[in-house]
């Protein structure tokens, strides 16, 4: 559960087995940005559940990248938001070698027909202010999937920036609608007992590309210890 003081905001864990599928090198990671996507995936049925188990069982294969499968921290929908990845490592959700998957937490937003896509923005929102406060991430570092130029890891094909979340995106590009997204982040972040301004008004920084760390063994308590 979350801290009392996010009033009732739950986190249901469903990780992906230590080891297995998404998590066969573990990789470790100071999270130093949010990225968020939205599924594009409109499949009746493809809720938050269904997104968590398919990451559990290996469901979303790709032979595009070094690892063979996608892989994200949180899947939102109008009811539920399910961690899959402790947030101290590394995911397979943005730019492959690049710094949005060297540095940053993934959350997909769902929008199959039945979801409500104003109540999954506002979880969304929600979740992002919780994580600011964690793990002391600035307010222009939630950025969308479009954010990060994509280089394909098995060609080094350059795929550009993706148009992600789409209903956020104006021409493909930020606009207002994303800076209305950030409002609504903003609204609840001042909320918490542990508010600090300097978050706001940090102005946003390109981090490093480095190389991979050595794998070795992630806490898994490290899923975020304000999310149990």
């Amino acid at each position: 559960m979350a801290p009392p003081e996010w009033k009732g905001y739950e986190v249901l864990r469903d990780l992906i087995p230590s080891g297995e599928f998404a998590r066969t090198l573990m990789e470790p990671m100071t999270p130093r940005y949010i990225t968020v996507h939205s599924t594009q995936n409109s499949a009746a049925g493809a809720d938050a559940l269904a997104h968590a188990k398919g990451q559990r069982t290996g469901t979303f294969k790709t032979s595009r990248n070094r690892i063979g499968y996608l892989a994200w921290h949180f899947t939102v929908d109008q009811s539920h938001t399910i961690q899959s990845l402790p947030c101290n490592e590394r995911g397979q959700h943005a730019d492959f070698e690049g710094p949005g998957n060297t540095y940053s937490i993934g959350i997909e937003m769902c929008e199959h027909a039945e979801n409500d896509r104003a109540k999954t923005l506002d979880r969304t929102a929600r979740l992002c202010a919780l994580l600011m406060v964690e793990y002391q991430i600035p307010l222009q570092h939630i950025v969308p999937h479009h954010h990060w130029r994509r280089i394909r890891h098995d060609d080094k094909r350059d795929l550009g920036h993706k148009n992600c979340p789409h209903f956020l995106l104006e021409d493909g590009k930020p606009g207002k609608k994303w800076q209305l997204f950030l409002g609504q982040v903003l609204k609840h972040y001042k909320t918490h007992t542990k508010y600090d301004a300097a978050l706001v008004a940090h102005q946003a920084s390109e981090p490093p590309v480095v190389p991979p760390s050595e794998p070795e063994k992630v806490d898994e308590e490290g899923a975020a210890t304000a999310v149990k």
